[in-house]
């Protein structure tokens, strides 16, 4: 039960970071997360290996769970289409096809 609030705790801090702050925010998160995993286990009273292993997991699912809210964000911004109908994008500079015909 330890192991499911762990991994859910961390996947929630990821997709709070995700939806509110940006990547290099993660630089920060992702090893608190661990020590705040890794104190928890302890407590728990987990052994060293099975500790370990938790705490890897809850790092990638936050960072996974980061990801997925961010995609989530930037869907609508990540499109094929502009390059279709030859329309620029939001983030094209509008200088770069007069430099280079």
């Amino acid at each position: 039960m330890t192991t499911i609030l762990v991994l859910l705790g961390s996947a929630i801090i990821g997709l709070g970071t995700g939806l509110f702050f940006r990547v290099w925010a993660m630089v920060l998160v992702s090893p608190a997360t661990a020590v705040l995993a890794a104190v928890v286990l302890q407590a728990s009273g987990f052994g060293f290996f099975a500790g370990v292993s938790v705490v890897i997991g809850s790092v990638l699912v936050g960072q996974i769970a980061y990801l997925l809210a961010a995609f989530c964000l930037l869907k609508g911004d990540i499109s094929l289409q502009d390059e279709a109908d030859s329309d620029p994008g939001e983030h094209r500079h509008q200088d770069v096809r007069d430099k280079h015909q």
